[in-house]
């Protein structure tokens, strides 16, 4: 996770690249393919059978999330740049 004092709009895409890619990896090894949001944590809980990659799963839906609001709180100009 990047620092406080590293939260711009480019390290965030950048991490959320990297995160997009891990996920991607995980969405083919177990054939997620929802067809909404909502449907995917029980997608991933009923498919994901190995412990490690669930809990990876949630850990990068989690981080994806929060970049994705650090970047709306920058955007709006609640975070220094």
């Amino acid at each position: 996770m990047l620092d406080l004092s590293e939260l711009t709009i480019g390290n965030i895409q950048r991490e959320l690249e990297v995160i997009s890619q891990e996920m991607i990896v995980l969405i083919k090894k177990y054939n997620l393919s929802a067809s909404s949001q909502l449907e995917i944590i029980d997608m991933a809980q009923n498919n994901i059978k190995d412990q490690k990659d669930y809990i990876r799963f949630l850990e990068l839906s989690l981080e994806g999330r929060i970049y994705g609001e650090a970047a709306t709180a920058i955007e709006k100009g609640n975070i220094p740049k």
